[in-house]
């Protein structure tokens, strides 16, 4: 977790930031001084947790997709070194190479192994770089599709981490089949005997997130979004311009608020007040225990049930109109 010093700021987070500043400022003057300013700062520590409630009780669309991108914020790795142990990567799609971009590996959740999937970010310029910005190529998607399959062999289930600005867009890409590794994975997804989790942590954008977002059980995290297309490209499609991506925001519907009361994911978890950047303990402490007492619920019933409940939901899914001659 970054340090008070280290912490970056949203925009609509400056209330926050000018309350750290008065904070620090006390911390050393009670350094040269020598005056204890204790209960001052407990006091502005104070006003900061409410002012991260404040904030965060009033986010538009927009707002939220800022906090789903939040430097801070925890990506893939964290939550699996917070929420598991024994965990063992396992690279490459057997095909091409390794991509970065995905993640996966056996681990330990609460004494239980499962596979552990999900699109990882870098943290400084030079591990964005590595993984892509989270942007996976189809050997990410066949290397996780791999991965599923290995979890099925030993009958371990499968749990993803979605946090994606989308799949890699480039000609590369499209020439070593993304759409077709994308469209087999979701394919292959909805017929797993195991059970499969998946959750979205950050971003959920296109077909990136739904390259590994097929499962028994999808949530999301209270500050990320799920969405055909990002707000920032909506807009330049609809407005042949970036400056209508708050509007493009709401209209799009993409809150964790609005995919439930769709139908499109099962439920929303909490995060730490403020955002999942305040506190990374805190956060995967109140994802864990949802991923457990779920994965214990799926395992009651056998592969053929989930499988044909898992193939009902996504036929379920939309809404339409049927017009008859």
């Amino acid at each position: 977790m970054p340090q008070d010093k280290n912490r970056q700021f949203l925009d609509f987070e400056k209330p926050i930031k000018e309350l750290f500043e008065e904070i620090e400022k006390l911390k050393q003057t009670a350094e040269k001084t020598k005056v204890d300013l204790s209960d001052s700062i407990k006091k502005l520590e104070a006003q900061v947790i409410e002012r991260r409630r404040d904030i965060t009780s009033h986010l538009t669309s927009w707002q939220k997709v800022q906090l789903s991108r939040h430097p801070d914020r925890p990506y893939t790795m964290k939550y699996i070194d917070k929420m598991c142990t024994n965990f063992v990567e396992l690279f490459g799609d057997r095909n091409v190479k390794d991509d970065k971009a995905m993640v996966g590996g056996f681990a330990q959740l609460d004494g239980e192994t499962v596979m552990m999937i999900g699109q990882q970010k870098g943290t400084n310029t030079k591990m964005r770089q590595m993984r892509n910005f989270g942007m996976a190529n189809p050997e990410g998607y066949r290397k996780a599709l791999r991965l599923m399959k290995l979890a099925e062999k030993f009958d371990k289930p499968v749990i993803t981490l979605i946090d994606t600005p989308g799949a890699y867009p480039g000609l590369e890409a499209e020439e070593r089949g993304q759409g077709e590794a994308i469209a087999r994975n979701i394919y292959e997804m909805i017929r797993l005997r195991v059970p499969v989790i998946c959750v979205i942590i950050g971003e959920g954008a296109s077909g990136g997130a739904l390259g590994i977002g097929v499962g028994d059980k999808v949530f999301m995290l209270e500050n990320s979004w799920y969405t055909v297309i990002s707000p920032e490209n909506c807009s330049s499609i609809l407005w042949r311009s970036w400056a209508q991506k708050e509007k493009a925001a709401e209209e799009l519907r993409l809150t964790s608020e609005n995919m439930y009361q769709f139908g499109l994911i099962d439920d929303i978890v909490p995060e730490p007040i403020g955002g999942a950047h305040w506190d990374y303990d805190e956060a995967a402490s109140l994802l864990k225990p949802k991923l457990i007492s779920t994965l214990q619920d799926l395992k009651q019933y056998s592969p053929e049930y989930r499988t044909e409940k898992r193939i009902e939901k996504y036929s379920k899914m939309g809404f339409w109109d049927e017009v008859t001659s």
